[in-house]
């Protein structure tokens, strides 16, 4: 795979991640019931980011937790783990009534989501189940969408976009790649 283009700098990024964590105040009238939650790896600290963000808007400290769907994906018969580890979810409170945002760097077919869906319900009933994501790249799968979106990126099948976000890659920014 070559680099095919940056679609997104460190600055586009914050400015979504401002945008969409505008968007999660407007749409539940507030930051009060809310718990974000990262699906791992990269949309943990996108979460915290969000989290930051409502903070410095709305002054409401809001619960981040981690979301490990490892032992919820519909394909792990395909993959090459002998055995999946026990889930390493870190979730901050009971989620029971609370408004669940799952958070995660890139749509794609919709099946980590559905194993995000899976993954939450372990932990309670929520009032209600959010996403938000970074870029969405069409390619959809299953009937799930997301309610905040940062970037809609248009891609083939045989295209990859990866988000790198500091606390992991030493960098931020998105990068599609592709074929010749």
């Amino acid at each position: 795979m070559i680099l095919k283009a940056e679609i997104m700098s460190a600055d586009d990024m914050r400015r979504a991640l401002k945008r969409i964590s505008h968007q999660i105040l407007e749409h539940n009238q507030g930051a009060e019931n809310i718990v974000l939650l990262g699906i791992k790896r990269r949309g943990v600290p996108l979460a915290r980011t969000l989290a930051a963000n409502i903070l410095a808007i709305e002054g409401v400290e809001v619960p981040v937790g981690e979301l490990d769907i490892t032992l919820h994906r519909d394909d792990l018969d395909q993959t090459s783990m002998e055995t999946p580890a026990q889930s390493s979810s870190l979730v901050p409170c009971d989620i029971t009534g609370k408004t669940v945002i799952l958070v995660d760097d890139v749509m794609y077919t919709g099946r980590t989501v559905r194993a995000a869906l899976d993954a939450t319900s372990r932990f309670g009933r929520a009032a209600c189940i959010q996403l938000a994501v970074l870029v969405d790249r069409g390619h959809r799968e299953l009937p799930i969408r997301a309610d905040y979106v940062g970037k809609n990126v248009p891609t083939s099948r045989t295209e990859h976009i990866a988000v790198q976000v500091e606390e992991m890659d030493g960098t931020q920014c998105v990068k599609l790649y592709g074929e010749n």
